[in-house]
């Protein structure tokens, strides 16, 4: 949810996008922390519609972030209104330099990644967030409370920023499963 109390729409200049590939492990971007981005910049626009248009092929993750589709910038897109798992629903969105304010109510829970198809992991992660950031195109700071799916699933994205992957959250080997169904993600 917005400080505003409802859902947001993601607005990313009136533009489709275009879906792009997305990078499997060990790609050395997914490695690499990206670099923040001004977003009333066109082509941060142009990318964060792209991310969106990603995100929207892909029907079985909630979320993903620029470097899983080649970029270095700070930008996620998500979406967990359709997974079951949901109780928060901030919107279908782009943030652009997104940074977590606060965390709480820390659990484990299985998460899949894009990236590295094929495989689950068990990651602790804090069931309520709080995130500030800006939406592509207006440069408009927004502020996100999640819980629940939709809290794991940023905490997920900023990972990717951070050049992290689920692979480096898990505790031990006995962590990481063989995917079954999309419903692991």
């Amino acid at each position: 949810m917005n400080a505003r109390g409802g859902p947001l729409r993601a607005v990313v200049g009136g533009r489709k996008g275009t879906p792009r590939e997305i990078l499997d492990a060990p790609h050395p971007l997914l490695s690499a922390t990206t670099e923040p981005v001004d977003p009333t910049a066109p082509e941060v626009v142009a990318a964060a519609a792209d991310l969106l248009a990603t995100l929207r092929r892909e029907t079985s993750t909630p979320g993903l972030a620029a470097p899983q589709i080649g970029l270095s910038w700070r930008l996620i897109a998500f979406d967990t209104r359709l997974h079951p798992r949901t109780r928060s629903w901030a919107g279908e969105l782009v943030l652009a330099n997104p940074r977590l304010a606060s965390a709480s109510h820390w659990d484990p829970g299985r998460e899949g990644c894009a990236s590295i198809p094929g495989l689950t992991a068990d990651v602790p992660r804090a069931s309520r967030i709080t995130v500030h950031a800006h939406l592509p195109g207006t440069g408009e700071p927004v502020t996100i409370e999640a819980d629940a799916l939709e809290a794991r699933c940023i905490q997920h994205q900023l990972d990717h920023l951070d050049g992290l992957l689920i692979l480096d959250r898990v505790p031990g080997a006995l962590s990481l499963h063989r995917r079954l169904h999309s419903c692991d993600s």
